[in-house]
């Protein structure tokens, strides 16, 4: 009995225990396994969403290499079977190769030229308070010989070149005042539309010395086949491709030889852009011999290349109502050609003539390592026009000064090309550009798209660490540190006035040779000047050479 009884206690303590346990327990674990269940679902669905744009990321990748991929079969394809043109395969074999590298450049490229501008060109709608009427009437009354339809596309371009980057416009209005003559009296020789001209703008910004990462070299970018079948020379101490006379000159005839392919000034421009090949296979797609029919066929990155064309001629021609106006570009108002023929070295004419060797690149690019060849031929040295007196009266000595040093064979077969500035306004010393820190940049990114160091972005922007933050504003000089506006603007209107030439005479003693003490912008030449004496005189008689240091003594001879 007393078992039983024990048995229903513990039976009814049990069951009293469990029934508060199990219903109470079991909401306190369920609502705790539901809080796990969408800390989990949240924490899988930020997995699987950071794994979508991985995936995203590399479907990009893999549709880009199969895009290049059949740009390049196709060609291939196109240059076997001859194409609709009738042409054989050794009629343009250079642009076909030109035209793979370019294809490979281009679209590596096209989401950094976006980047620089900060666009997305196929998606953006962009406001302006000019009403889409007189951008219409306005591109009527241009008057050009090339067709230039109006469309969003094209109104968008229109908008972008004359609204959206004032300051990289600003400086290509200063450099068209220098080379836009060059480009008129070339495309005149060959009777060309003047308007194409302004192909060197979309290729370069007019940077004679721009690189692409595929090797297209100077302000029309050709690449080294296509330059030499156009009869540009290209040799260990020339390229002129960088030549902004000779490189338009070939420009020229690439362009007419495209029209009389084509037919059409439009398709000649996008062939310059991405070569005949991918042109001819456009039109075969498309069913005509017009850009706009010819369009969805063409390359992404040519699609925008007529159009930009067309943004850029737009801006430039009506730049006084946009109230753009042109930077300086330090380049001389009027130049003198010299033919040259022996070896000479920029230095030699620095030294004898005045002239800074960074002046003497700016105006004679092509020689990339400062040697203008002449004991292989006749070259052409231009020099401002403020600098031709100083030139005639040295020619005889300039040859011989220093030639030993700066002239010896083993040197010139050891020196390595002369390292130019690349940025958009390379006569004028760098570009200075704006860029807004987006999600997923740091300095390194930055630096190596604009082709700068991580140290530069911290001096230029005053950064004490490496951290930026989404939406901060970086500015970038193009082309390394800016040159002195004051030193480069001067040489180009009148002869350079240093310290030397401005400062007061030095004191004698008797019986003691005059002296001088050599300040910053300090030259031989100059210093030579000022004493009636010459550089070399000075040189013989201190026993230096042309390399002066600033707080150096220079002794002056007697006369």
């Amino acid at each position: 009995m007393k078992r039983k009884s024990l048995t229903l206690s513990l039976l009814t303590l049990a069951l009293a225990l469990a029934i508060p346990s199990t219903a109470g327990g079991q909401t306190i674990k369920g609502k705790i396994f539901r809080n796990r269940h969408k800390e989990e679902n949240v924490t899988l669905r930020a997995r699987i969403d950071s794994m979508g744009a991985v995936i995203g990321e590399l479907r990009k990748e893999i549709a880009l290499k199969d895009s290049l991929a059949r740009e390049m079969l196709s060609i291939y394809e196109e240059n076997d079977r001859r194409s609709a043109a009738g042409l054989y395969p050794e009629d343009y074999s250079p642009e076909i190769t030109d035209s793979l590298l370019n294809i490979w450049y281009l679209h590596r490229q096209i989401e950094n030229d976006k980047d620089d501008e900060g666009y997305d060109m196929d998606s953006i709608h962009f406001r302006s308070d000019v009403s889409d009427e007189v951008l219409r009437d306005r591109l009527e009354n241009m008057n050009s010989f090339i067709t230039l339809p109006f469309n969003e596309t094209v109104r968008n371009y229109m908008v972008l070149y004359s609204e959206k980057m004032p300051a990289k416009m600003g400086n290509i209005l200063g450099l068209c005042q220098y080379y836009m003559p060059i480009f008129e009296e070339t495309f005149s020789k060959y009777d060309l539309p003047d308007e194409l001209k302004y192909v060197a703008i979309i290729e370069s910004a007019l940077n004679p010395v721009a690189v692409s990462r595929a090797g297209a070299k100077g302000m029309w970018q050709f690449m080294t086949k296509t330059a030499k079948s156009y009869g540009l020379e290209i040799n260990s101490f020339v390229d002129e491709r960088l030549d902004p006379f000779k490189a338009s000159d070939a420009a020229a005839r690439y362009l007419k030889d495209s029209y009389r392919l084509f037919g059409d000034w439009n398709l000649a421009i996008s062939s310059y852009n991405c070569g005949p090949g991918n042109v001819n296979k456009a039109i075969r797609r498309g069913g005509g011999r017009d850009f706009w029919t010819v369009y969805d066929y063409l390359p992404r990155e040519t699609r925008g290349y007529v159009p930009a064309f067309v943004g850029a001629m737009y801006a430039l021609r009506y730049s006084k109502e946009y109230g753009l106006t042109p930077n300086s570009a330090q380049m001389p108002v009027q130049v003198d050609t010299f033919e040259i023929k022996k070896n000479l070295h920029f230095q030699q004419i620095s030294d004898l003539v005045g002239i800074s060797v960074e002046e003497l690149e700016n105006l004679n690019p092509q020689y990339i390592k400062d040697v203008i060849p002449g004991n292989s031929g006749p070259y052409i040295l231009r020099l401002p026009f403020n600098y031709t007196s100083a030139f005639i009266a040295n020619e005889d000595s300039v040859y011989t000064h220093r030639a030993g040093e700066l002239l010896n064979p083993q040197t010139l077969i050891s020196s390595k090309p002369v390292s130019r500035a690349s940025g958009s306004n390379t006569s004028a010393g760098a570009t200075r550009v704006t860029y807004k820190v987006r999600s997923g940049d740091n300095l390194g990114k930055i630096a190596a798209r604009y082709h700068v160091t991580v140290n530069q972005l911290k001096s230029w922007n005053n950064l004490k660490s490496s951290t930026i933050r989404v939406g901060q504003t970086l500015v970038i000089q193009k082309g390394g540190a800016p040159v002195s506006s004051s030193s480069a603007s001067t040489a180009s209107t009148k002869p350079k006035t240093t310290a030397a030439s401005s400062s007061p005479k030095p004191q004698t003693q008797s019986g003691q040779a005059a002296t001088y003490k050599v300040k910053q912008g300090d030259n031989l030449y100059n210093i030579a000047k000022k004493y009636g004496t010459t550089a070399d005189k000075l040189m013989k008689y201190n026993g230096i050479n042309s390399n002066l240091r600033i707080g150096q003594i220079i002794k002056i001879p007697p006369r």
